[in-house]
């Protein structure tokens, strides 16, 4: 996506407070795990408000989807699934499915070499930093953009695209990290493809759940342009005193992931932060911003964060599920009744405004609709 700031970027950066957390130098990897793990406190760019560690002590019961049936067609199975989502969806954002069609083995081979990667040298992880917006992204704690606050992780992220157009997942490993990676990519263009597959079939679901036309979510993401990321959160000397990823809801439109056995993910529902205990055989689907829009309004996003503990490290594989980036994000008109809750917007404005403009928060969507809504009075469209 292009970088340049238009006129409405200029607004937004004016009408925004600019906290200072951002725009650091992107080239200091101090940040990386090799800093991280040489700690015996927590850096003071690490801490996090008290406000906000606040520690969960109970555990979620995350409504729990099986998708056996859904694939075979089973329609008492549909229903029955389109029901639990909509209970969960209408509420926190949050459930998880099993017999999901990815297989263990490729999701075990995804973290062998997820482990793998974040067990290099620092300099040869950075080769993999970010060149273009389209290319592999090796990232220590976010330092590159934030100074504050920092997270207690180091992240590799790449997109994901169908489109034969595009570089695959290998070109994208090898071209970065060199041929020695290609089985790499090739593990992860496999578990992508799964993703985007499952995806889509819970995009059917959400459409059934809604009540509007079962194809309508599909369709839309079909072409999609979505987002592939590893988290590794080392061991943390004061765990109580820093997050591994803070509280947010996550821009994008669904998110799937997989937690390792270790465990860290914990969702912000009935007013409490509640604990997600992993399952090796279920993937956490949770609602995004973009995906509330979708809905009006009527599906909550999901607000989460991952803690981190003193003991061992913590993966997990994250996918991002993304419209393309040109698509007007709006509502089917079933689910306008009065007003709009949300107006229109493309997917790549509003990546552009997390990306540059604004660090995700439980509030992130409202924000950028505020934004929206005074830059169109400033700048009208015809």
């Amino acid at each position: 996506m292009d970088s340049n700031a238009s006129a409405s970027d200029h607004l937004l950066s004016s009408q925004l407070e600019v906290q200072d957390e951002t725009l650091v130098n992107p080239d200091n990897p101090s940040s990386a795990s090799s800093f991280l793990q040489n700690q015996t406190n927590v850096p003071k760019e690490y801490l996090w408000p008290k406000v906000d560690l606040v520690i969960a002590q109970q555990e979620l019961l995350v409504p729990l989807v099986d998708l056996q049936g859904c694939f075979r067609g089973d329609e008492s199975a549909i229903q029955q699934a389109a029901h639990v989502i909509r209970a969960a969806c209408s509420t926190h954002g949050c459930f998880q499915v099993i017999n999901h069609g990815v297989d263990s083995h490729l999701i075990n081979a995804a973290y062998h070499h997820l482990n793998h990667f974040f067990r290099l040298p620092l300099t040869q992880k950075l080769r993999a930093r970010k060149i273009t917006t389209a290319g592999l992204s090796y990232s220590g704690a976010h330092s590159g953009r934030f100074s504050s606050n920092l997270p207690w992780k180091e992240i590799l992220t790449f997109p994901f695209t169908e489109n034969p157009k595009e570089s695959s997942v290998v070109d994208l490993f090898k071209s970065s990290l060199g041929d020695d990676f290609e089985e790499m990519g090739i593990t992860y263009q496999k578990y992508c493809e799964g993703m985007k597959s499952l995806g889509l079939a819970v995009m059917e679901l959400l459409g059934i759940s809604l009540g509007v036309d079962r194809m309508h979510y599909k369709k839309y993401f079909e072409d999609g342009e979505s987002i592939m990321r590893c988290n590794y959160y080392p061991p943390c000397p004061e765990p109580g005193l820093t997050f591994g990823t803070g509280p947010h809801c996550d821009a994008t439109s669904l998110t799937i992931l997989h937690q390792d056995e270790v465990g860290g993910l914990e969702i912000f529902a009935s007013n409490q932060w509640q604990i997600v205990r992993p399952r090796h055989d279920a993937l956490v689907i949770n609602v995004g911003e973009t995906f509330t829009a979708l809905t009006n309004g009527k599906y909550k996003s999901c607000v989460h964060r991952a803690v981190v503990n003193s003991k061992r490290a913590r993966t997990s594989l994250v996918f991002f599920v993304c419209p393309r980036e040109d698509k007007v994000v709006r509502p089917p008109q079933e689910l306008v009744q009065g007003e709009r809750a949300y107006p229109d917007f493309t997917w790549s404005d509003f990546l552009h405004f997390t990306q540059f403009y604004y660090r995700a928060d439980a509030h992130t969507l409202h924000n950028f609709t505020k934004w929206l809504s005074s830059s169109y009075k400033l700048f009208p469209h015809n």
